[in-house]
């Protein structure tokens, strides 16, 4: 998973680090963050973005004329947690506060329960729910311990309460992730910590521009929403930013 830290200049109530984690795997949630990265940066967000998503991620609207870059690093947050703690401690040291943690694992391996091997199960369990967990520890952990508390945002996803044939793991461990931040948010939450998700659906990006070649697919994923039609990235982005921000303070 690649990171993307924001620190955010001073103001009357400033923000000192928003913290993004990204899948690489998960190509269209890194250029959902893209977008959401430029929200920031239009309120004087410095940024620097992972290494593991700059497939996703360097095409993406990022203007880096506004504010300033902090570096470039990378974590294996489903692979290796050694890396991850290392990464809070960078975040520790160089940051005076964390404001905003944000964590998008989404690996999905579409196979029926019958198919999946152990290998397949341990991939996606690691990834999604450990990493969560994990980036739950390393940086809410660090939040509680300040007077200003932050907000942490996790991503769940449609697939935790609709599913259908080959998405039963990867909706079993979204349906997990919703769960871990409702306990997580009780648990933080006397120490001015928020902790929410967001629950995404099918979003119109690269990854599945081939699926909007097929109008029957196309056609089919619209008609499970009430608008009938896909999402757009800048559209679950700025829920993040909704839920990151001043103005859900009580959420």
């Amino acid at each position: 998973a690649g990171y993307a830290a924001f620190p955010v200049a001073p103001r009357e109530s400033p923000v000192s680090l928003a913290l993004i984690a990204l899948d690489e795997s998960d190509v269209h949630v890194a250029r959902r963050v893209v977008v959401l990265a430029y929200s920031l940066g239009r309120v004087g967000a410095g940024r620097a973005l992972g290494k593991g998503d700059a497939q996703g991620i360097r095409r993406g609207p990022l203007d880096r004329r506004r504010g300033r870059a902090v570096g470039e690093f990378r974590a294996g947050v489903g692979e290796d947690l050694v890396e991850l703690v290392a990464l809070a401690e960078i975040v520790r040291t160089k940051f005076p506060r964390l404001d905003i943690a944000v964590t998008t694992p989404g690996l999905n391996i579409r196979k029926t329960i019958l198919d999946y091997t152990d290998e397949d199960l341990d991939r996606v369990l690691t990834l999604n729910i450990k990493g969560t967990v994990w980036f739950f520890q390393a940086f809410g952990g660090m939040m509680a311990k300040q007077k200003s508390g932050g907000s942490i945002i996790a991503c769940s996803s449609v697939r935790a309460v609709t599913i259908e044939p080959g998405l039963a793991v990867y909706g079993s461990t979204k349906a997990a992730i919703s769960l871990l931040v409702k306990g997580f948010a009780s648990e933080v939450g006397r120490n001015g910590v928020r902790v929410n998700a967001i629950a995404p659906s099918i979003a119109e990006t690269t990854l599945t521009e081939p699926f909007k070649q097929r109008p029957d697919i196309y056609n089919l994923y619209a008609a499970h929403t009430v608008f009938n039609r896909w999402s757009s990235s800048d559209e679950v982005a700025t829920a993040v930013a909704y839920l990151a921000s001043d103005a859900a303070s009580y959420v």
